[in-house]
């Protein structure tokens, strides 16, 4: 393994145990999932940065196609997470409610 790749190897590991303290430490599960929404696609873009300059030209191809797919599904699937978390577990809802079911409906075009 080459120095870059032995340097960037370590880096993302820093930051994937930075992550799990975070996990473990936060006090909501918002504030969980937060800390892992945002550490882990740093961790990997780090990580495969340092595998691509070790696997040659197709493999980093691939993993820029791994990183696109990345950075395309994971703000919907962290979004998913925290709709699931707050449907399933009120009682870490914040004191301002703004994605309740009871919110006053928007104006139809018939109100209009």
């Amino acid at each position: 393994m080459n120095p870059v790749a032995a340097v960037g190897s370590l880096i993302a590991v820093v930051i994937v145990l930075i992550a799990a303290v975070g996990l473990l430490r936060m006090p909501t599960p918002y504030a969980r999932l937060h800390a892992a929404g945002k550490a882990s696609p740093v961790a990997f873009f780090v990580a495969a940065l340092a595998a691509s300059t070790e696997v040659g030209w197709a493999g980093a191809g691939l993993l820029l196609v791994a990183s696109s797919a990345l950075v395309l599904t994971l703000p919907v699937a962290v979004h998913l997470l925290f709709r699931a978390v707050h449907v399933a577990a009120p009682e870490h809802d914040p004191v301002v409610d703004e994605m309740s079911r009871s919110a006053s409906p928007r104006p139809t075009s018939a109100d209009r």
